[in-house]
């Protein structure tokens, strides 16, 4: 006699002593309010969650279900019958485990009457999306998506941390194909849109520059649908303007009759920003701790989407001041030999030739690159890195070191190493010393891994 829930896409049918009766998504959705949360790790079970058996390439989550369940989870959402036990109750078999999720997470989303913002972009949403978040959070409850839990899996979970507490939620969206945005926007169900920029990311994915343009646009295309939807939108950027046509648009740059309007006052090392509200408003000066002056759009977004939501003009300054970036993004370390700008864990062409470009402005002196290889660009990848590598050629700094096959195909006459490792063995033996270094490349390159021997 077989005892098992089955949550199929459509309707939701138990199966107990063979008789059926129909169960939809609010009541998983009750079985999940009497628990503990979600997990996906069979290792990380707290007591009362509900475990969600979800596949990747070298795993199949539904192996883990009765493990998760016998380290305390109540529940184990699996899509492949033959793991259910007889006689478990606790099973729940669903066509889909990660649609599932995902379902189940829409539908918790609906609950709540709280704004929520999505944010997508080829660069700076993760910066942008913590700089919004720590304005909000001088006047509101927030939830922020955490790290880069910015996909399939991880907006579907964030969503899940919903509260009634929290009073507005800021979601970043990340993807790397097509229709991947319009998924995420269908789950978080975004009133507020902002998309930082469009730049070529990910080609290999999106196959082309005007790809990317079509995929980042879906989050506006969802916003556009939403009634009394809108979105924030950097002025300056003609790619954003062009497809946010007809929308109903919250405009912040540099001209001066914008919504929020704004300058760079200071770039050495850190951002100075000056920011006013309209053609009239008081100007209001911050002392940011990010490096470049390419993060000045993502300061303005959060000035303007925190003046919209009514947070003090001042308690907006000092969550700017106050904000200190992480995870090799924009951060400045000074060592005992060196001074570094570390902006290691994303790198494509529009972010490479915008670091370069700010590193060259810099007030320092014995300036040094390491620069990693830029992953995923597919057909564009060999002409991308000459690209840049002729860029480096117009400049002047007194030592260049390249990391990465893609970069050591390129032309050029700088010192150059395969992996990471080989770097480590060259610093190991010769450190650099009185330098400034700008250490830029993908996350996959691994270049933070060289950070403690400089």
């Amino acid at each position: 006699m077989v005892t098992f829930i089955w949550y199929s896409k459509r309707i939701n049918i138990i199966l107990q002593n063979n008789m059926k009766q129909a169960m939809n998504t609010s009541t998983l959705h009750q079985l999940f309010l009497t628990g503990a949360g979600i997990t996906t790790d069979s290792r990380d079970c707290p007591p009362g969650s509900m475990f969600f058996a979800l596949k990747g390439d070298t795993f199949n989550g539904n192996a883990f279900a009765g493990q998760a369940l016998e380290k305390g989870c109540s529940f184990a959402v699996i899509d492949e019958a033959s793991y259910a036990v007889k006689g478990d109750s606790r099973y729940i078999v669903a066509d889909d485990a990660l649609t599932a999720l995902q379902q189940l997470a829409s539908y918790h989303r609906r609950q709540f009457g709280i704004k929520v913002i999505g944010i997508t972009g080829t660069n700076g949403k993760t910066t942008t999306k913590e700089l919004i978040a720590s304005v909000l959070s001088k006047s509101y409850n927030v939830l922020c998506t955490l790290g880069n839990l910015n996909n399939h899996i991880g907006v579907p979970l964030m969503l899940l941390r919903l509260t009634a507490e929290h009073d507005i939620a800021v979601i970043e969206m990340g993807a790397n194909h097509p229709g991947e945005i319009k998924t995420l926007a269908e789950i978080a169900e975004p009133d507020y849109g902002l998309i930082t920029n469009v730049g070529k990311a990910h080609l290999e994915g999106f196959g082309s520059f005007e790809g990317v343009i079509r995929a980042k646009g879906e989050l506006y295309e969802f916003v556009r649908r939403k009634e009394n939807g809108r979105i924030f939108i950097h002025h300056d950027n003609p790619y954003l303007m062009e497809m946010a046509k007809g929308m109903n648009r919250i405009l912040y740059g540099a001209a001066d009759d914008l919504y929020i309007n704004g300058r760079v006052t200071e770039n050495a090392p850190y951002l100075g920003v000056a920011w006013k509200a309209g053609k009239d408003g008081e100007i209001h000066k911050v002392q940011t701790r990010l490096i470049g002056a390419y993060n000045f759009s993502n300061v303005l977004a959060a000035v303007t989407i925190g003046h919209y939501f009514g947070v003090p003009a001042g308690e907006i300054d000092r969550a700017l001041n106050g904000y200190t970036p992480q995870n090799n993004r924009s951060q400045l370390k000074r060592t005992e030999d060196n001074v570094l700008v570390i902006d290691a864990y994303n790198a494509n062409p529009a972010s490479m030739t915008a670091a370069l470009e700010n590193f060259r402005n810099m007030a320092a002196e014995h300036k040094m690159l390491i620069l990693g290889d830029m992953k995923e660009l597919g057909a564009d990848s060999a002409a991308e890195h000459q690209r840049i590598i002729d860029l480096i050629g117009n400049r002047t700094f007194e030592k260049v070191i390249l990391v990465g096959e893609r970069f050591a195909a390129t032309r050029h006459n700088h010192t150059s190493h395969r992996n990471v490792q080989e770097l480590i063995e060259e610093l190991k033996r010769s450190k650099p010393h009185g330098k400034t270094i700008l250490i830029k490349g993908s996350n996959g390159i691994k270049l933070n891994l060289a950070v403690e021997f400089l």
